[in-house]
């Protein structure tokens, strides 16, 4: 069997140590095909590549001081063949909304390790939304809600199982498969299947529509 066309990304970072060891720890599934170092190198290098996926660091110089956030507005207009995943040290609320509101697709702190970030670069290119775990109560803020999406929905939760709510929740707040499996003491496979039924009970497509359907609810 052959293996899967890796996914091509552009790596934003303004430590060249730091990029250097992001490079050194992916894997197969992740090719780096450019590199940027401040806000005007990073939309430069974006436009010119248009790349699945952008690892983008929240602090950067360069630009009119708005660091990640900045050069995601600027490529505004990619957004839908493009999909940035900030890498940050930072796990400060200011900085993942920021990014968030801005149009980024997922949120991870450098403690992350080498298979989990391709892990994540690989669900972000499929159209998922992917925070580390802890952040995940910041999505609320950054997503806003409306009267209308807050007007919930009991009969909405009535659909899915006691199980299927537990497993619901821990996705939406950014777990992957295996470790909503490694959480709940079940495997990866009956994880997979609760998430569809759970996707097709709330008529939802995606792990990213599922975030923001908990956010707006209030159930992260």
């Amino acid at each position: 069997m052959s293996s899967p066309t890796p996914v091509d990304v552009v790596l934003v970072d303004d430590h060249l140590m730091f990029r250097t060891g992001v490079r050194a720890s992916l894997d197969a599934r992740v090719n780096v095909v450019g590199e940027a170092d401040d806000v005007e190198s990073a939309i430069r290098c974006v436009r010119a590549l248009t790349p699945p996926v952008v690892l983008l660091d929240v602090h950067l110089p360069g630009g009119n001081g708005g660091g990640g956030a900045e050069v995601i507005t600027a490529c505004a207009d990619l957004l839908t063949g493009t999909r940035f995943l900030a890498l940050s040290v930072s796990d400060a609320a200011e900085d993942v909304v920021a990014v968030i509101r801005a149009g980024a697709r997922g949120y991870v702190t450098k403690a992350i390790s080498g298979p989990d970030l391709c892990d994540a670069v690989v669900r972000v290119a499929g159209g998922d939304a992917v925070f580390s775990p802890r952040l995940a109560g910041f999505v609320l803020d950054a997503f806003g809600t409306s009267a209308a999406d807050v007007a919930i929905t009991d009969d909405e939760l009535d659909r899915l199982s006691a199980r299927e709510q537990e497993v619901m929740r821990l996705i939406a707040r950014g777990y992957s498969y295996r470790e909503v499996a490694s959480e709940l003491f079940i495997s990866i496979k009956t994880v997979e299947t609760h998430v569809s039924a759970v996707l097709r009970k709330l008529q939802l497509s995606s792990r990213y529509e599922l975030t923001r359907w908990a956010a707006a609810r209030r159930l992260l």
